[in-house]
């Protein structure tokens, strides 16, 4: 019951972290096109690299944001790799 409910927390943490990068991006995109202050490229990668690579890449994506720059471009999806493939090995490893 205990695994459960933690991997029920992860699922919740990864689901939330995604989320947030993904509105960061959407967000950042939105004072671009109006010339106000901008939230910093290094929070941006931050959200991403905190598990939430997935939900960066998809505002990139879905917001046309950072996508000529080549630390997102390839550093985003670099990232996501990362993640899928240890979260991967947690899941054969602990489930």
């Amino acid at each position: 019951m205990q695994t459960e409910s933690i991997w029920i927390a992860g699922g919740c943490c990864l689901l939330l972290t995604n989320l947030t990068a993904f509105c960061l991006m959407g967000a950042d995109k939105r004072r671009a096109i109006r010339g106000r202050w901008r939230i910093p490229e290094r929070t941006l990668l931050l959200a991403c690299a905190c598990f939430g690579a997935l939900g960066g890449l998809l505002g990139m994506r879905v917001f046309h944001h950072k996508t000529l720059h080549k630390r997102f471009s390839w550093g985003v999806p670099a990232m996501l790799v990362f993640q899928a493939t240890l979260l991967a090995c947690l899941l054969i490893h602990y489930a």
